[in-house]
């Protein structure tokens, strides 16, 4: 009987214990989806830098800022990609491994849920930064039809992250009933959860999970890429 030979076997094993190492990578498009969905989201929000009114009315428009409309479309934009591959990503690679799993399937959904909703959230601010003066189409409307533009980017680009807090809700659970997360990212995926569902609940506010929910996927995406959860491994 043939036998293998020994240095070629101690190669073998080394790479053996070098593919059991290896990082998974497809976390990182979470990882970029949260630092541009926060861009996209907060830093590019175009109430950002408008006097405070009691009474908004068309006249705060002068106080909107274009580029920063614009840089709300483009960051937005690229987060609806990475957040449409990143579902992609945990089909492909977490789904099989967990085929008993509704938790699992609700991520995928929830993910591509919030890109469909966030597609037109961000792109109401690319409408008011070819609208406003100094855009492709300055002369298209009057104050009153900018105006109803800006009131849509009031909440716009918050809204359509619930689809992403309702992924964190099925981490949690696939982490703290089914083991196959760290239990630590499931905990700490319950706090947006918990929030929006405080925030919605006792005072109606529609946007809360744009706050949290670029966050949550940040770190939790980090940490799946850095940590020991089973469905990375």
């Amino acid at each position: 009987m043939a036998t293998m030979d020994p240095a070629a076997r101690h190669e073998g094993v080394v790479e053996a214990e070098r593919e059991g190492k290896a990082r998974a990578t497809w976390p990182w498009y979470g990882v970029a989806a949260g630092l541009s969905g926060t861009v996209a989201t907060v830093l590019a929000d175009v109430r950002a830098g408008t006097e405070e009114q009691r009474n908004v009315d068309g006249s705060i428009l002068a106080d909107v800022s274009r580029p920063v409309a614009h840089l709300g479309l483009v960051a937005g934009f690229l987060t609806v990609v990475l957040l449409l591959v990143l579902a992609a990503a945990w089909r492909r690679q977490v789904e099989p491994r967990v085929p008993g799993s509704t938790a699992a399937y609700v991520v995928s959904g929830a993910l591509t849920a919030s890109a469909a909703g966030l597609t037109y959230g961000y792109g109401w601010k690319g409408a008011l930064a070819i609208y406003l003066p100094g855009g492709m189409d300055e002369q298209s409307f009057r104050e009153d039809g900018l105006f109803v533009y800006f009131m849509l980017n009031d909440f716009g680009g918050y809204i359509g992250w619930l689809g992403v807090v309702v992924a964190a809700g099925a981490v949690a659970w696939m982490a703290l009933r089914e083991r196959t997360i760290s239990r630590w990212i499931g905990w700490f995926s319950l706090l947006p959860v918990l929030a929006v569902v405080l925030f919605a609940g006792l005072t109606g506010l529609p946007g809360f999970q744009g706050v949290v929910g670029p966050v949550w996927l940040l770190v939790t995406s980090l940490g799946l890429t850095w940590g020991r959860s089973t469905i990375v491994r």
